[in-house]
């Protein structure tokens, strides 16, 4: 039996001898010189970024369930990539980020990758110059970005080389914020710089078993003396309920396919559209699915209160019922996404009121205000879907601070440029309806539903309407338990017990008063007949026909619109 040690390899002991010749086919070989010892040594540099990591390497990253820079890039796409800025140190200075353009269905995307098979994808100074001019050629040509991180940080024996190039990577990518869109995948274990960097990006997808952040857990360990585990403290499941993160998946090749079907809803830049897909959707289709699902709803035993799923109106206007939500993990009681109306890609905001009751709190206000402005700027048009009984009360709100994220949703809405329209659903009450939306804050077309409830307030406010019947019906119940209990203890009833008694069926008569005044003020106040004559409202539409007025809508609008970057003063905001 042998004993020699067997070392993993990929290459295939079959294959023939690589043979590398450098002379034109059917040259008659001649005595090499100068020139072909140049070529070879050319040759050996072009290969250098992929033959010269270790097969242990590679093995160590399969090991950890993570491909290496290299097999990520062939799942994004089948074309060969161009990689550009192929510099490399004597000692390995810039050699662990790999630089380059890709062709994507079409489209030309700039690309980053740490290759952590060399120095553990960490940054020095070289690096930080390569990305700072791929994220400035990407800004000058208008392209995406896509960067896949996988950085355990600076290089320390770089010293201060490594903190310079992510100053220099920083400030590079946060110029051409705004300028074209980016979209950050998260892979193995990134902490510092590397967590900072991808978020400065328009989008950042985290796969399981990944972790990123501003410390690991053996800082946090020395520090503050908390054992965390790295899920724990930068895991996807907190980054998702923080807001970090846009979407959480399942491993790295759908973190990357996520990327690319993210990416076809985006403009390669804020001065064109998103990419116009052909489709065989009819425009005209019946959304008969809609009207099922409000018809369950509404003549159920909770009637107008009930709540359903926003997400199946959604699904239903776009085309072939496809679209994609951004921040599902979050926030629920408000969706954002992006999807397809007669081709077009259209931003949908909407109220889930499945989620306590579609109010907005701190956090949605929040994400809707951040949704809006990626929009606004990148000349993607929003359809606002409103179905919400109000903002949030509460001392938890208010110390969380719900004035000024309420404010930063206003502001994004007021501030948009891009064709809009509000679609009223059901509830639109109060300081609720005065931000979202509406003509006074910009809207191109407010539609509504026949459901629709536009009120200042919500049933509570039968007692500002009625105050004077209210009154009068409230003064009555003392008098009707005084006689009541008089006419129990004269039938023989202990004091006490018809007391109780008379009480109960005050507040039953009470109760029932109240009732029909809820519904007299529902059926008066509670419906789009005032918004409609008052112009708030410009139609009512039925249900089955929200894709076909939505799509012909959104059409003209997108006619008569010109793709353009921001311009204009920019106002202060949150």
């Amino acid at each position: 039996m042998s004993k020699k040690t067997i070392t993993p390899s990929l290459k295939n002991p079959f294959d023939p001898p690589e043979k590398v010749e450098f002379t034109i086919p059917g040259e008659i070989a001649g005595v090499a010189g100068g020139y072909e010892e140049a070529m070879k040594v050319g040759h050996e540099l072009i290969q250098r970024p992929i033959k010269s990591v270790s097969v242990a390497q590679i093995e160590k990253q399969h090991f950890k369930k993570r491909m290496t820079v290299w097999e990520r890039i062939k799942v994004l796409t089948a074309n060969e990539p161009n990689i550009l800025f192929q510099n490399w140190g004597k000692n390995l200075d810039g050699a662990s980020l790999v630089t380059g353009i890709l062709n994507i269905n079409g489209r030309d995307v700039a690309l980053y990758g740490h290759d952590f098979t060399v120095r553990a994808g960490s940054m020095d100074a070289t690096n930080g110059n390569k990305l700072a001019r791929l994220f400035r050629m990407a800004g000058e040509k208008g392209i995406p970005l896509i960067g896949m991180n996988d950085s355990a940080g600076a290089f320390v024996p770089a010293g201060v080389g490594g903190l310079d190039g992510y100053a220099e990577a920083f400030t590079a990518l946060r110029k051409i914020s705004g300028v074209v869109p980016s979209i950050m995948c998260m892979f193995g274990f990134n902490a510092g710089g590397g967590s900072y960097l991808p978020r400065q990006g328009s989008f950042m997808i985290q796969p399981n078993d990944t972790f990123f952040g501003l410390t690991g857990p053996g800082v946090v360990k020395s520090v503050l003396g908390e054992d965390i585990t790295p899920e724990e403290l930068g895991g996807p499941k907190v980054h998702a309920q923080s807001g970090v993160v846009d979407l959480t998946v399942s491993d790295e090749v759908a973190a990357l396919r996520t990327a690319v079907r993210l990416l076809s809803y985006l403009p390669d830049n804020n001065g064109v559209m998103s990419p116009y897909q052909q489709n065989s959707d009819p425009i005209d289709r019946k959304t008969w699915e809609i009207n099922t699902l409000l018809k369950k709803a509404f003549n159920s035993p909770t009637g107008f209160n009930t709540p359903f799923d926003v997400s199946i109106v959604i699904q239903q206007i776009c085309d072939h019922g496809d679209y994609f939500e951004l921040q599902p993990e979050r926030s629920k009681e408000v969706v954002t996404a992006f999807g397809r109306l007669d081709g077009n890609v259209v931003g949908f905001v909407a109220n889930n009121s499945a989620v306590s009751s579609g109010q907005i709190d701190c956090d949605s206000a929040v994400k809707i205000a951040r949704f809006v402005r990626f929009c606004n700027i990148y000349n993607i048009p929003i359809i606002f879907m409103e179905d919400t009984t109000g903002f949030l009360p509460g001392r938890e709100q208010e110390s969380r601070g719900i004035v000024q994220a309420g404010r930063s949703m206003l502001d994004s809405i007021i501030d948009v440029r891009t064709p809009r329209i509000l679609l009223i659903l059901r509830n639109a009450y109060g300081g609720a309806y005065a931000s979202y939306n509406n003509y006074p804050t910009g809207a191109d077309l407010v539609l509504a539903l026949p459901t629709t409830r536009l009120a200042v307030m919500g049933p509570a406010g039968k007692e500002f309407v009625y105050k004077s019947e209210m009154r009068k019906i409230r003064g009555i119940v003392p008098e009707m338990i005084k006689k009541g209990t008089a006419e129990r203890i004269a039938a023989g009833m202990d004091a006490a017990a018809a007391k109780r008694d008379a009480e109960s069926d005050a507040a039953d008569w009470l109760k029932a008063e109240e009732a029909g005044l809820n519904l007299r003020y529902e059926k008066e106040l509670m419906n789009p007949k005032e918004g409609l004559s008052l112009g708030s409202i410009s139609s009512i539409v039925m249900p089955t026909d929200l894709r076909k007025v939505l799509a012909e809508n959104m059409n003209f609008f997108l006619r008569h619109y010109k793709p353009s970057p921001m311009s204009g003063p920019q106002r202060e905001f949150h």
